[in-house]
């Protein structure tokens, strides 16, 4: 946990010795906790993660306490005036944020903010609080039956009564639904036991969210595979050795029952009265894991997306946190969900980039559960049909233990994956290049079947691109630098992706005056206009931001799982895990354009990209076949994902890495510097750098550098120029030692400058 410092003053004066003190979280930019003195009338009432009324010069705040000691009082110290009952949170989910911000060098408050949920708007406005979230009243819910012990002292039961009422005893409260499946017949116990007056049944409102609207026959687990059974084994044993903590990556491929492994696991440590967090890496996967959740443990489930109301996300909350629901599914947030007795922590599809943050708190959910479930002697899995390169080292360096699933659960086989060398193969009927005569006839071949294809394009919009063939003028934002994305269907607009800055598609060029406008590349909105002219009794439907967020993703999808959609054209969320049973075809319209990206990841992306979408072939009866367009055939890392080999690419991977010094053997650390004046911003970085290079210098040798200032790949975003200082090192004492020093430096830079410490950094741009 970060060191606290004083409210008031830079420094400690001599005090009265040893009274009491309160480091607390408030909602401040300032990455240490601040002190406050605790009054004797509240010494009894005043714990770790409870939420206190304090003053900050004249303002008062809510802040969460974080930390408490004796020791002599700080100069001007100031008395904490009020504990807030209510919320609070649990000692150890305090003790992880604290360890959060200290290694992302994160403001605490901004950190502790992650974990709180939404309080009454009375209480916001009272205190002139910013960081707190108003609720809102409710609709009305469903009910659930809750099962509650009384104090009533029992004469003669036994047997499974017994058993039932010990496991209520235990909780305090359960779900009726939770004691039927744990012991099959439970009503008939639990009325005999009402009748005896040892327990009551009460209803209560199921959770007001809209995964929780229909009522799911529950499933039977399916006869395991020989893979899932070991890897069940080693998840048990390592959930039974608690305290110990252990690190567990399952690297199935696609279709091999990596979920049906994770069930299990859940159904263990619900068996020991241990809770569980399941991160995915976006929204739209989470309806249909919901589903299945639900089928196999009921409501006692709790779902934290952006998609809740106020009042939803704080009933969720509030259960989790009081222990009535053992079991939080959602994307990165989720990791602070307030979970009693945790003792699981899965990351699934843990590769996913959308698990680091890249605003405010710049944390990565995975690494970071890795944390959160060691701290606790928990077992995080970490799952994926293509681990990210830091996690399958971990495996190779004796840190977490790998568990493989080589085969599609149902026995299918993996789809046949052919490479469409550009170069070589023309367009079809379309005269479009990106729509190759190869990949044409199987469309064909596919829509005759009656069976569904998937086209993945990772560029949205009509065209990625405009320009004047008069001068060669490119269209660009004029607040980013960007081309601007035409967009036919949004009124015949050009789009900045970056600030959404819009303007009217030209009639002739603003520089040379000609009437030569031309639109390059394709984009999934174009693609989708030369598919309904090339195959006009297809149903075709598009899956990318323009078109979905949210639910809307989910009722997409619910139409091709019905079959109501023949061809589906979308960006990278169709790649992620979704299970599409009458899907056979799946094309890659332009495999290459992932490795232009100027990042050393860019290989791993592309890799991941083309394993990911390549797995939504061929997992019902019928085999797939994966079509894969590119201009580079024999780059490492179509070559690799043509072949399904994930160990081949590693090793030429990792070779590559070790051999530049890129992680995972060493560690990176951005210092992003932009401001509106583009010689202030590149003055700023240039101070940081000096500063690291100065930490370096003054710590001795030792392997460090400092590369930079240089402009970001994309430079000017939102008027806002954009240079960047990079830090790396294989010792990671040796980079907080130069990110502390960038740190002190910033807080000298003019206010009109603003800078990021972005530690393990994931994004390039």
């Amino acid at each position: 946990m970060q060191d606290a410092h004083p409210a008031a003053g830079t420094g400690e004066a001599p005090g009265e010795n040893d009274v009491a003190l309160a480091d607390v979280a408030a909602p401040v930019p300032l990455p240490r906790a601040l002190t406050y003195l605790v009054p004797d009338k509240l010494a009894s009432s005043i714990a770790l993660g409870r939420r206190v009324l304090c003053t900050i010069g004249s303002r008062r705040i809510v802040g969460v306490v974080v930390g408490l000691r004796r020791g002599a009082s700080p100069a001007k110290a100031k008395p904490v005036l009020e504990v807030l009952e209510g919320v609070d949170l649990p000692d150890d989910l305090v003790t992880f944020l604290g360890r959060l911000a200290s290694y992302y060098l994160a403001p605490i408050g901004e950190v502790v903010r992650l974990a709180l949920p939404p309080v009454d708007r009375e209480a916001a406005r009272a205190v002139e609080e910013p960081t707190l979230f108003s609720t809102a009243k409710g609709v009305a819910a469903r009910k659930v039956q809750w099962v509650t012990a009384t104090d009533v002292v029992e004469t003669s039961i036994k047997d499974n009564a017994a058993r039932v009422l010990a496991v209520v005893r235990a909780h305090g409260a359960l779900p009726l639904s939770r004691l039927q499946d744990q012991f099959g017949g439970a009503r008939g116990t639990i009325k005999r036991l009402v009748e005896q007056g040892l327990v009551r049944v009460e209803e209560r409102e199921a959770p007001r969210d809209p995964f929780f609207a229909d009522t799911l026959a529950r499933d039977v687990p399916p006869e395991a595979t020989d893979a899932q059974r070991a890897a069940a084994d080693t998840i048990n044993a390592a959930l039974d050795a608690r305290g110990s903590g252990a690190t567990l990556l399952v690297h199935g491929v696609t279709g091999s029952g990596k979920t049906e492994v994770y069930l299990r696991a859940i159904a263990r440590a619900k068996e020991q009265r241990r809770g569980s967090i399941m991160l995915v890496p976006e929204i739209a996967l989470t309806p249909q894991l919901v589903g299945r959740f639900r089928a196999r443990f009921g409501d006692d489930v709790a779902v934290l997306h952006s998609g809740l109301t106020q009042r939803e996300r704080f009933d969720m909350w509030t259960r989790l946190r009081g222990g009535e629901v053992d079991v939080a599914i959602g994307a990165r947030s989720a990791l602070f969900a307030p979970i009693k007795d945790l003792g699981l922590v899965i990351v699934d599809e843990e590769h996913d980039p959308s698990f680091k943050q890249e605003e405010g708190v710049r944390y990565n959910a995975r690494d970071m559960a890795i944390l959160r479930a060691h701290q606790v002697g928990g077992v995080c899995i970490l799952g994926s049909a293509t681990p990210s390169l830091e996690s399958e080292q971990l495996a190779r360096t004796g840190k977490a233990t790998k568990i493989v699933l080589p085969d599609r659960a149902r026995a299918q086989e993996l789809p046949k994956v052919e490479v469409v060398d550009l170069r070589r193969i023309g367009p079809g009927p379309t005269g479009d290049r990106r729509l190759s005569v190869v990949l044409h006839r199987a469309i064909e071949a596919t829509l005759a079947a009656k069976e569904q294809t998937i086209l993945f394009l990772n560029r949205r919009g009509f065209a990625p691109s405009v320009r004047c063939e008069g001068c060669g003028e490119l269209s660009s934002c004029p607040h980013c630098t960007v081309a601007l994305t035409f967009h036919k269907k949004r009124a015949g607009v050009m789009r900045c992706h970056w600030c959404e800055y819009e303007a009217p598609m030209p009639e002739r060029c603003p520089k040379c005056d000609s009437d030569q406008i031309a639109l390059e590349g394709l984009g999934t909105e174009r693609l989708e206009e030369t598919l309904r002219e090339a195959f006009p009794e297809a149903r075709i439907a598009r899956l990318d931001r323009d078109v979905a967020s949210g639910k809307q993703v989910e009722k997409i999808l619910a139409r091709v799982r019905e079959r109501e959609v023949d061809i589906l054209v979308g960006t990278q969320m169709v790649t992620k895990g979704h299970d599409l049973p009458h899907v056979t075809l799946v094309g890659v319209i332009n495999a290459d354009a992932a490795l232009s990206i100027p990042d050393f990841r860019a290989p791993e992306r592309a890799f991941q990209l083309l394993v990911q979408v390549a797995g939504r072939a061929g997992r019902g009866d019928s085999p797939g076949k994966v079509l894969v367009q590119t201009f580079d055939p024999d780059h490492h890392a179509i070559v690799h994902a043509v072949r399904h080999d994930v160990m081949g690419f590693f090793d030429r991977e990792l070779r590559d890495r070790k051999e530049l010094g890129y992680p995972p053997f060493s560690r990176m650390i951005f210092a992003r510097v932009d401001a509106m004046d583009e010689r202030e911003a590149l003055a700023a970085a240039a101070t940081l750098a000096r500063a690291a290079r100065a930490a370096h210098a003054s710590a001795g040798a030792g392997p460090f550098e400092v590369l930079g200032p240089s402009p970001a790949p994309i430079a000017k975003v939102r008027n806002r120029f954009r240079f960047r200082v990079m830090l790396r090192s294989s010792s990671r004492e040796r980079l907080r030692q130069g990110a502390l020093a960038i740190h002190a430096a910033a807080a000298g830079l003019p206010r009109t400058v603003r800078v990021a410490i972005d530690v393990d950094p994931v994004g390039a741009l």
